[in-house]
């Protein structure tokens, strides 16, 4: 017997009895059905990389000048 749960901060794992699970919902896991769509409308998903810097190349004058 599989029973998957999750946690926001933890992510994801498999118990496997019903004591492991019920121990898990203690500390803040939840159970769900591996499969099923959720709910996603309560939670909000944030991007929490940094924008993307943009490199240019500067080309300098005198580097491409007297060789």
């Amino acid at each position: 017997m599989h029973i998957y749960l999750k946690h926001p901060v933890h992510g994801t794992k498999v118990a496997i009895s019903h004591a492991e699970a019920e121990m898990d919902e203690q500390n803040g896991w939840e159970i769900y059905t591996l499969g099923v769509a959720e709910d996603f409308e309560d939670s909000v998903v944030e991007n929490a990389l940094r924008e993307k810097r943009k490199y240019t190349r500067r080309v300098r004058a005198d580097a491409t000048e007297g060789s």
